[in-house]
């Protein structure tokens, strides 16, 4: 059973000043929290204090889970935390911003009308900036995430020939991170091929895998609440010259970028050291999205390695490095790897080969 009281304290030593609880009502925040993933339920935090009002769905297992937090079947919203406000004195409640609608928002505050219902960026900000450096725990859950991903690509190498589909490539890596125990998809899987594979977040589609083609899949697991990711781009049969030419690019400015990731280092400038390499040689404009973004237990988290993000990288934040070059109507290739900093460097999560693989 896991003790949920220290990372409750973290998260109540963000309440502003001027709030006297936060109400959490997002599945992303109450699963860092509480170690336990639901999609119902309320978390009530106070700086001295903390509810979890358990839908019945998840009530037995919430027990079963977790200590250090009041766990309470969530019966009527409105009468439970009415009593709790007023049991603790609580004129002031901040909600999330980032995951709170604005007809959430509206109809809590028709439901508690003596209540300031306050969409707290500040909370926010720091819970971001709490869940941004990871804990070994944190690190551990997503090496072993990484695990399964890396085995996944290593069978389906195994499988790739002419003929198969791009949905039947992904069926069947899907297929296989189940088998290897994992608990779910951390996104949906990509996998295009020949001239789709120039659309960087293209869907798999019934197209056949020809000679020439080049691959590219664009997958992950989910483990214990944390996710992984990667990217690897592999050749059907044969290669041509200039496929040869873009990938050899994308993976040195991939070792460009790797060669800037360090404590103390700033997201924009491991970006821009891919990014002026890609375009120094010749493919400006072919590398459209960021080189990379943060993940955990969501896929797409912050810091980011982008142009307009100047957070300092720190120890324990993990983020995925994925430059790539995109020719519409020809092809794309993007390699990604994830790594966690550390004190001095980085570790590399991500075990696959990267050398271009003919299938």
């Amino acid at each position: 059973m896991w003790d949920c009281r220290e990372q409750l304290q973290k998260a109540s030593a963000l309440i502003p000043e001027h709030v006297d609880a936060v109400l959490i009502t997002s599945g992303v925040s109450r699963q860092y929290l509480l170690h336990f993933p639901s999609t119902a339920g309320l978390l009530l935090l106070t700086r001295e204090n903390a509810v979890f009002l358990a839908d019945s769905r998840y009530k037995e297992k919430a027990d079963q889970t977790f200590s250090g937090c009041e766990i309470v079947l969530l019966t009527s919203a409105a009468k439970q935390l009415s009593a709790y406000f007023k049991q603790w004195n609580i004129k002031t409640l901040a909600v999330e911003s980032s995951y709170m609608t604005l007809r959430e928002h509206s109809r809590y505050q028709k439901l508690f009308p003596g209540i300031t219902i306050l969409s707290s960026d500040e909370f926010d900000s720091g819970m971001l900036k709490l869940r941004s450096v990871k804990t070994r725990d944190e690190i551990r859950r997503m090496k072993a995430a990484q695990e399964i991903t890396d085995a996944v690509f290593e069978k389906i190498c195994g499988v790739i020939a002419p003929g198969i589909t791009e949905k039947e490539i992904a069926a069947r890596m899907e297929y296989e991170m189940k088998l290897l125990g994992a608990d779910g998809l951390a996104f949906d899987t990509i996998v295009v091929s020949g001239k789709n594979s120039s659309m960087p977040h293209g869907t798999p589609s019934e197209k056949r895998v020809e000679p020439g083609d080049l691959i590219t899949m664009d997958f992950g697991a989910m483990l214990d609440g944390y996710m992984s990711d990667m990217t690897r781009t592999v050749a059907v049969e044969t290669v041509g010259e200039e496929e040869r030419k873009v990938y050899e690019t994308v993976l040195e400015a991939q070792k460009r970028a790797f060669e800037r990731i360090r404590p103390g280092a700033v997201c924009a400038d491991v970006d821009r050291a891919a990014r002026d390499y890609i375009a120094g040689a010749g493919y400006d404009g072919c590398f459209g999205h960021g080189l990379g973004h943060s993940l955990g237990i969501e896929i797409h988290e912050t810091p980011s390695y982008s142009s307009s993000d100047r957070t300092v990288l720190e120890p324990g934040m993990v983020l995925s490095v994925e430059p790539g070059i995109y020719l519409p109507g020809k092809f794309g290739v993007r390699i990604e790897d994830v790594a966690a900093i550390e004190e001095g460097g980085f570790e590399n999560l991500t075990k696959s080969p990267k050398e271009l693989l003919t299938l």
